[in-house]
Parts: C-alpha cells; sequence; structure tokens
C-alpha cells in the first residue's frame, strides 16, 4: 500500500517550475503548467518540436542540481536514471517533484484531472496505477452536470449573503442545494412555460 497522501492545488502563476526532459511527455506537462502561468525553464540534452513551440525558457544541456535555483516545483519527465538525481538535488533543497511514470523517486503526483465550470476534481492512486485514476476521471466527467458552471456562479452568490448574515459553515451547503433545486424548478417552470 502506497503512503497516505495531502490532496493540494498548487498556484504557479509567475513562480519558476523546472522541467527536466524535453520529449513530447514532458511537452504535455509543460503545456499544463503554462496554462497555470507557471514561468517555465526546461532542461534537457535534446528538445522535441513540441517542447521547443512553447513560450517557456529551454536550456539545452544536462541536469545539474543548480538548474533548481529558485524553483518552486520540478517536473523530472527524462529517463528514470536521472529523475533519480533530480529527485535526490530537488529533496537536499526541499523542492517537491513529480517524476513522470516514475513513482519511486516523486514526492508529488499529478493526478487525473477533470476540470468544468470552474471546478477542478484531481484523482491519484499515488503513482501507482494512473490508467485507474484515468479511468475513475472520464467516469466522473460523465456524471458531472452539464451546467455546472452555474452551481459555481450560484455558490458565490450566496458566499456573499452567508457572510453578510452570518450563517454558520455547517449550514451553507443545505441551503446551496436548496437553491439549486430552486434554479432547476425555475428552469422547469420556464420550458413548460414555452
Amino acid at each position: 500500500m502506497a503512503e497516505p497522501l495531502f490532496p493540494i492545488f498548487l498556484k504557479l502563476a509567475g513562480r519558476r517550475v523546472l522541467v527536466v526532459g524535453a520529449g513530447p511527455v514532458a511537452a504535455g506537462k509543460t503545456c499544463s503548467l503554462v496554462s497555470a502561468g507557471a514561468d517555465v525553464r526546461v532542461v534537457a540534452p535534446d528538445i522535441c518540436q513540441d517542447m521547443a513551440a512553447l513560450p517557456v525558457t529551454i536550456v539545452q544541456k544536462a541536469f545539474e542540481a543548480a538548474d533548481l535555483d529558485g524553483a518552486w516545483f520540478v517536473v523530472a519527465a527524462a529517463p528514470p536514471d536521472v529523475n533519480r538525481v533530480v529527485a535526490e538535488a530537488a529533496s537536499s533543497r526541499r523542492v517537491f517533484v513529480n517524476a513522470v511514470d516514475d513513482p519511486a523517486p516523486a514526492s508529488a503526483y499529478a493526478g487525473s484531472v477533470v476540470t468544468r465550470g470552474g471546478v477542478t476534481i484531481a484523482m491519484s492512486t499515488s503513482g501507482l496505477a494512473p490508467a485507474v485514476a484515468g479511468l475513475l476521471r472520464e467516469g466522473l466527467d460523465s456524471l458531472l452536470p452539464d451546467d455546472l458552471e452555474r452551481w459555481v456562479e450560484e455558490a458565490v452568490r450566496q458566499r456573499v449573503v452567508w457572510k453578510r448574515d452570518g450563517v454558520p459553515m455547517s449550514a451553507r451547503r443545505g441551503q446551496l442545494l436548496e437553491r439549486l433545486n430552486a434554479l432547476y424548478r425555475e428552469r422547469n417552470v420556464g420550458q413548460e412555460d414555452a
């Protein structure tokens, strides 16, 4: 059994993230980091075309521990022997490492993610069975309501009211459920009138 994990979402906008490796898998991970607004620096001896096309800083060379200077997070997407060197250097600097498809040296695992309407759901098997996490992601995606964005918008509106009125946290979920049900009733009445 894998050791327990603490699930967390990182704000990487404007923060340095190091990617070690520049093949197609590394390019895929880098796209997600760029989308999160990270300041990505890529270090690798060979660079694939997909990576070269991304808006990142590329340093074409072998990894050295000094490449970690200023990094908040590291993605090791190189061969396993390089990933282990990256993980050791990062550990001594207290920087978390996601080692792609190489769970042993990793100190962070990227979850299988569903994002819709302002909601992000991530699942992990601690790097042991990513295919299971992928299947769960697909299943959850098919179950989520199409109008999830409306749910989030309503929750944001209600949160303002709850804070203003001092509604305790324990009562908020029930009130939100009532409000969401009311939205569906209002929508159904509107459809019947049409």
